[in-house]
């Protein structure tokens, strides 16, 4: 089923509606359909190597827009309904990473190849700010279909080969380094923040 529609989807690219095609797909994605807007993105962006950065930018549009859709289904349609369209397993690795990265969960399920309407639902389960929700969505979709474009645009029809067999390794790679660096920036900044307070004990401790 899931290769049959597939299939469907890539019809669309020869069709003289294949930009309204892309958009609907960028968007239905984001919370409910199960085929990745880059499965359409790509093939037309090889057929058409300087609109690229367009289709990227439309992909990312309609994308983020669609997150918001996403988040409406988990802040509204609540728990009965996120059953139907995610497994169990699935939500218990999106509430980990909420828990320890928040925000930064979103920015990683919209960029790596996990399935971003899992993170859009759960970010209306959770209550997740709008607003950071969607800079996090826009830094993440953006990220990762303006990568794609850019692939595409510097290397033609040779792209299609860096794209299947490296672009997703080198996608996790950059999530892990991701990753890392809030880490460290966390620990960083929560070290300064503590010094100041442990002076004024320090002082607040000595005689007068």
């Amino acid at each position: 089923m899931f290769a049959e529609l597939k299939e469907s989807v890539l019809v669309i690219v020869h069709s003289p509606y294949s930009l309204l095609g892309l958009i609907f797909i960028s968007f239905i994605e984001s919370a409910f359909f199960p085929i990745p807007p880059d499965t359409l993105m790509i093939p037309l962006s090889l057929l058409n190597p300087p609109m690229a950065y367009t289709y990227a930018l439309l992909t990312t549009i309609s994308s983020v827009a669609g997150g918001f859709l996403g988040y409406a289904i988990g802040n509204k349609g609540g728990k009965p309904i996120v059953r139907r369209i995610i497994s169990d397993h699935k939500m218990q690795r999106v509430r980990a990473l909420y828990q320890k990265y928040d925000v930064w969960a979103v920015t990683m399920g919209a960029f790596t190849p996990l399935p971003y309407k899992v993170f859009t639902i759960a970010a209306g389960l959770m209550d997740l700010n709008l607003r950071r929700f969607a800079l996090a969505s826009f830094i993440g979709r953006g990220g990762r279909f303006f990568a794609v474009a850019t692939i595409i645009f510097l290397f033609g029809e040779t792209a299609q080969h860096i794209l299947s067999e490296y672009f997703e390794v080198a996608v996790i790679t950059m999530s892990i380094l991701l990753i890392g660096s809030i880490a460290l920036a966390n620990t960083i900044l929560s070290s300064k923040s503590r010094q100041p307070s442990e002076i004024v004990e320090k002082r607040s401790e000595q005689p007068l």
